[in-house]
């Protein structure tokens, strides 16, 4: 494939219902469908040839297909008459009895290229469905290196992750969700913090059987517009641009891409993402859950934080952060946090002697004012004869804990590196720390919340439109962390926090929502475009609620036996 290729990819999403022999009927229009935009790749939906929905297991093994069955031949023989490469994504029977979740990837001539099985399952899937015992395979084609992956997979980062770092270029994502969040927030993140296409086909409709919906809707309290498919299936490019988004209702879209953009790394800072990454940091990722501590909480049940943005830079910025963060405390914030390197006048090439001193005397600010608060900013320090950018958490005893960047970046090349993840426990909880630095690789945040955290503060420097809208979002999504992500206003985005949701786990009372389909999205709080003072509500209880749904717990259940591509050396 040249440098200057361009492909057209294509996304069908479409309803599917429980009778197999319709439901091939659909997958056959929608694909035909979907070649009258001649495209080069199409992908369909998860779960094609009958609803995730089986009375017992007996059921599930009747209504899945093996790979040679005449209901796979007629997918194979319409992918040959359409002529383009296609993704569909069934439950297999498999010869050793086992059913599994599995995207399927058909050549232009109908060839069966490969296999994926899907490594996280929700709910009831758990009870049915056998996970995959292999890293999915990277496949390469005339369109460039594709990767498969189906729905919970791409909710938490590790499948997706690993398909990139082994060189997909187009990561292919087959979904059956009924949450919005699945496409504002989980879809377009997966392309944008691996630099990679994504193309995702959701569903419409029910999916449960039709016949069901009401009881179904009676005995959970889910009212049935949240049993159907949320559709928003889509296209992202490597910088997180949603190419085309689909509505709700049946439909094909498509786009032009050219696979070869996924072969450049290098952020908007210079900073090679994957170059830069430090696996040798990773490795309780890849550890068995079981072997490792349980996971520990004392949080409270609220707490109050402060934003702070600044109108000076430079040493003037010291004086405006003391009397703001002194008024915030005094307005109730339990935690301040500041932008990266607030008083650096030029964080890229600073006076490192001159900014040592100048962090020094922030600290003694800080510690004179902070009262009952924390305050988190991030400075400079010298340890034997290096130069670190750290993030401390500053109390009236002084420093509290320090978080030294632990990634090189290009905009800050000067800085040394530290070599731990580090916590505190604090009035309200347990504290994590990030530096701006650290803020793109989604490593980062899982390792801070196995360490039982449930706050975590940020002060960091925006660098891609991408890391406001759904980056630092899902940090907090996929982890269920309370943040405080602070960064000077740009027109690329200004500071967050949010709290989390008490409701989350699907198929429990929930008692302070109804049930909106809305899982994982934590509930924001934007600062404006100006410098002052935000105040924003956590909820450091919540975090310790990890179970999105029965067996699928989002730290204690993620694919740690196939995340070999993280943690490798």
């Amino acid at each position: 494939m040249s440098e200057s290729s361009t492909i057209r990819v294509a996304a069908a999403q479409f309803h599917i219902g429980h009778d197999l022999d319709e439901n091939l009927q659909t997958c056959l229009r929608m694909i035909r469908k979907a070649a009258e935009c001649k495209p080069d790749l199409i992908v369909l939906p998860e779960f094609c040839n009958h609803l995730s929905w089986y009375e017992d297991q007996a059921h599930c093994d009747k209504v899945s297909i093996g790979l040679d069955s005449p209901w796979l031949q007629s997918i194979a023989d319409c992918v040959k008459e359409v002529g383009a490469h296609v993704v569909i994504n069934c439950t297999i029977l498999r010869e050793d009895g086992a059913c599994t979740g599995t995207s399927l990837l058909y050549s232009p001539e109908g060839e069966l290229l490969a296999d994926n099985d899907k490594q996280i399952y929700i709910g009831h899937e758990n009870d049915f469905l056998r996970p995959a015992q292999t890293e999915g395979p990277i496949v390469e084609t005339p369109l460039g290196k594709l990767g498969l992956y189906a729905c919970m997979d791409g909710v938490i980062n590790e499948p997706p992750r690993s398909l990139s770092l082994r060189g997909a270029q187009i990561i292919c994502n087959s979904v059956n969700s009924f949450a919005p969040d699945e496409g504002s927030l989980h879809m377009p993140v997966r392309a944008a913090e691996n630099k990679v296409f994504m193309v995702a086909a959701n569903k419409v409709g029910p999916l449960i059987p039709e016949f069901l919906m009401d009881p179904v809707s009676e005995a959970t309290g889910i009212s049935k517009p949240f049993l159907c498919g949320a559709g928003d299936s889509q296209i992202v490019a490597p910088d997180g641009t949603v190419l085309a988004i689909a509505g709700n209702e049946e439909e094909i879209i498509f786009a032009d891409i050219n696979p070869a953009d996924a072969l450049n790394k290098v952020a908007a800072d210079g900073t090679d993402i994957f170059a830069s990454r430090r696996p040798d940091l990773y490795q309780p990722i890849g550890e068995d859950p079981a072997t490792q501590p349980e996971l520990a909480y004392n949080g409270a049940e609220s707490a109050t934080a402060a934003m702070i943005q600044l109108a000076n830079t430079g040493a003037e910025a010291i004086a405006e952060a003391v009397e703001q963060a002194t008024a915030a405390i005094a307005q109730g914030a339990e935690i301040v946090v500041l932008p990266e390197l607030f008083f650096v006048a030029d964080s890229s090439a600073p006076d490192l002697a001159e900014e040592v001193a100048q962090s020094q005397a922030v600290v003694e600010q800080f510690t004179a004012i902070a009262a009952d608060a924390v305050i988190v900013c991030s400075i400079i320090i010298e340890e034997g004869g290096q130069h670190f950018h750290a993030t401390v958490a500053i109390n009236k005893q002084g420093i509290i804990a320090t978080q030294k960047q632990l990634h090189p970046s290009a905009r800050l090349s000067w800085s040394a590196l530290g070599d731990e993840v580090v916590s505190v426990d604090v009035a309200f909880g347990r504290l994590g720390l990030a530096t701006g630095a650290d803020t793109i690789y989604p490593e980062m945040f899982r390792l801070i919340a196995m360490q039982s955290v449930e706050v975590v503060a940020v002060p960091f420097s925006v660098q891609e439109k991408w890391e406001l809208v759904t980056g630092l979002v899902e940090r907090a999504a996929e982890n269920r962390l309370n943040m405080i992500a602070v960064t000077q206003p740009s027109e690329l985005g200004c500071s967050f926090a949010n709290k989390l949701h008490k409701d989350f786990t699907v198929l429990t009372p929930w008692e302070e929502r109804e049930f909106d389909g809305n899982l994982t999205y934590p509930l924001i709080t934007q600062a404006g475009q100006g410098a002052g003072i935000t105040l924003a509500p956590l909820t450091p209880l919540n975090a310790q609620d990890k179970v999105v749904s029965r067996g699928t717990d989002l730290i204690r259940n993620r694919p740690w036996r196939l995340a070999q591509a993280i943690t490798a050396v």
